[in-house]
């Protein structure tokens, strides 16, 4: 994944620009969606901060929200906790519905 977004991280592996092309966005959230512990539930500050720490363009509530509109992370009704989905959706099946 690191190669395919290659022109989007730094040296540490820090996302320095959210993709405007929808095929690289997918990469980018697929990347990003794995950073989150796949059994931990996060408060919406502690997600934030998370999605903080692997990009650098401080906009963590549009990823957050591109995260939950894409199935990556599932939220409580009132939006005050968030879960990563235990079965991640693949590029592919993202392709094939939003591309």
């Amino acid at each position: 994944m690191k190669e395919i977004l290659k022109n989007f991280l730094d040296g540490n592996g820090v996302l320095t620009a959210f993709p405007a092309k929808r095929k690289m966005k997918l990469y980018a959230l697929c990347y990003l969606a794995e950073k989150i512990g796949k059994d931990r539930v996060y408060s919406e500050a502690e997600i934030n901060s998370l999605l903080c720490e692997w990009h650098s363009f401080g906009d963590p509530a549009t990823l957050r929200r591109e995260l939950y509109t894409h199935c990556f992370i599932n939220r409580s009704p009132d939006g005050s906790k968030y879960r990563r989905e235990q079965e991640l959706p693949s590029v592919e099946e993202l392709e094939k519905n939003y591309c």
